[in-house]
Formats: C-alpha cells, sequence, structure tokens
C-alpha cells in the first residue's frame, strides 16, 4: 500500500505533541492519533512521514524502538480490564488490541452513555461492570490526548471473565442471561453487560479460563 522510500524526519516527538493538520494530504500513521483536525503523536519517538501510493497522501508516523508497533485506533475492538466504576463512567486500561498483547497498558474511559444502544438514560454503571472485570469494546475516535474512549453498545461486547465478590480466586462467572452471571462455587448472582459472544481468541496466556465455564445456556432469553 505504501512506497519503500520512507522520509527520516528526524524531529524528537513526545505523546500529545501536535505534529500536523489532518487532511487530504496528510493522514494518520502507527504512533499517531486524529483529534479535532489535527494528527498528534501518541508515543515518544522520532516523527516519520511516507507516501502511500493509492491515495498519494503523506502518512505521518511515529516511531519507538521502546514502543510496541501496535497501539488501539480508532475500530479496533480491544480486551481491557476494569479499574474504577462510579456513576458516570468506567475506568479501564487497554491490554490487547485484538489478538496481540501490548507491552504496556492504555488508559481508557467508558462513559455511561456508550455502554448500551438502548435505554441510555436509565443505564447504572455498577449494574454492567465491576472493578477487575475483563471486558471486549471497540475504539471511539479520540476526544481528550491522554485517554482512549471505548464502547460496549454493541451486543457481542461487554464483560468476558468476572469473578464475584467473595468467590475462590481464579473461578470465573457464568453468564445465566445477557445481564446476570453466576459464581458456580458460591451460587452468587451479579448483573454485568454481558458480550453475547465469548471470544475464542481472548489472550490465554493474560486470563487463563476453563472453557467449560464460558458456555452460557442456550434457553437464556435473547
Amino acid at each position: 500500500m505504501t512506497t519503500e522510500n520512507t522520509k527520516d524526519i528526524g524531529k524528537i516527538c513526545i505523546p500529545g505533541m501536535r505534529i500536523s493538520l489532518l487532511n487530504k494530504e496528510f493522514i494518520s500513521g502507527p504512533g499517531t492519533y486524529e483529534l479535532k483536525g489535527y494528527i498528534y503523536a501518541a508515543l515518544a519517538g522520532i516523527l516519520k512521514m511516507e507516501k502511500d501510493e493509492n491515495t498519494k497522501a503523506t502518512i505521518v508516523s511515529v516511531e519507538s524502538p521502546r514502543t510496541p508497533s501496535v497501539l488501539p485506533k480508532t475500530g479496533d475492538i480491544i480486551t481491557g480490564k476494569v479499574t474504577v466504576v462510579n456513576s458516570r463512567m468506567v475506568n479501564c486500561i487497554i491490554l490487547c488490541v485484538g489478538p496481540s498483547v501490548l507491552v504496556r497498558p492504555y488508559r481508557a474511559v467508558l462513559k455511561k452513555e456508550d455502554i448500551k444502544a438502548t435505554d441510555k438514560d436509565r443505564i447504572d454503571p455498577y449494574k454492567c461492570f465491576r472493578p477487575g472485570d475483563v471486558i471486549l469494546a471497540r475504539v471511539l475516535p479520540m476526544t481528550e490526548i491522554h485517554w482512549y474512549h471505548l464502547s460496549t453498545a454493541e451486543n457481542e461486547l461487554g464483560v468476558v471473565l468476572a469473578t464475584a465478590e467473595g468467590s475462590p480466586q481464579g473461578v470465573s462467572m457464568i453468564p445465566i442471561s445477557w445481564s446476570e452471571m453466576q459464581c458456580p462455587k458460591t451460587l452468587v448472582k451479579e448483573p454485568r453487560k454481558v458480550a453475547r459472544v465469548i471470544p475464542e481468541n481472548i489472550n490465554q496466556a493474560l486470563f487463563p479460563v476453563d472453557k467449560t465455564q464460558n458456555k452460557t445456556e442456550e434457553t437464556q432469553k435473547s
């Protein structure tokens, strides 16, 4: 898609630095992100520019030997872990982009209105997520420099791994509906925004799972 003639601009970039306008001539590449009509550096490294053979636009990127080439971008499905839940939003850390494990986590926020596609005004984040939950979410366009924004509005997105309060460590709850999970040991039930498709490719190295616990009941209501 791109030419091999990469021009090394050589400029040192730091996270959050504004690099250039975002238009038909300059588009965002690896190590950068788009925000309000500009391209910003997402990491510390060297500024590079590369011509796209098809569009003739210049791809603006930032490369660093210490930072992974895989970074979350708009539209990606990520695996994250919930850290804080309050009445307005859910704070998370992004650990994987697709099947790729990130070298370091990235901070993200899931706003109340982006949790579900319906009944947005009546959503209670406490009934959808708890700290420690492992979730699947989609990356939304960035509106803040230092935070990724996520959505779990799609049916296939939401909680994939969770442990009930007071349950033995390492015992994951089983989905019993699309809004509730149950611990197989203590039988404690807790509300969750359950992902409708339990992913086969969730990273087993980070989140070892007993696959027999991850089957939803076929008779549950949609």
